[in-house]
């Protein structure tokens, strides 16, 4: 099972490309992997086969459901497969850049099962309020 792990800042190029870090790229099997729109602001990345893991989850459950209708239009609309190139990096949709409110600063973390990009600031902000909430319990 792999495990994303690590905190990177890489910065976001022109043709809105951002390189994946090495110990992260090492953990995807292939070339390819999904990029969708995550929860508080962030741009998923999963791994292709992971991807479709979850996503079989996702059909299994009932579409009488309205959460799991709400959640499966909120995760497929904005997702896309794309190529990893050969230095390691990937396009970001627009619309998913504008999302996550991306420029030039990023984060990208690993988040065990996927990897998550934020926008730096964001990501600060983000976590200090964890860290506090964390912390009160």
């Amino acid at each position: 099972m792999r495990m994303f792990l690590g905190e990177y800042s890489p910065s976001i190029t022109e043709g809105s490309r951002i390189a994946l870090p090495k110990k992260l790229r090492e953990q995807i099997r292939g070339d390819e992997v999904v990029l969708s729109r995550g929860f508080e602001k962030c741009v998923f990345i999963y791994d292709k086969e992971d991807w479709i893991t979850e996503a079989n989850k996702q059909v299994d459950n009932p579409i009488n459901d309205k959460r799991t209708r709400e959640l499966k239009r909120y995760m497929y609309a904005s997702a896309t497969d794309t190529a990893i190139d050969d230095q390691g990096r990937v396009v970001l949709p627009p619309n998913l850049k504008e999302y996550a409110g991306l420029d030039k600063k990023t984060i990208v973390i690993g988040a065990g099962d996927h990897v998550e990009v934020w926008d730096a600031q964001v990501w600060k902000e983000y976590l200090a309020k964890i860290s506090e909430s964390l912390a009160a319990e």
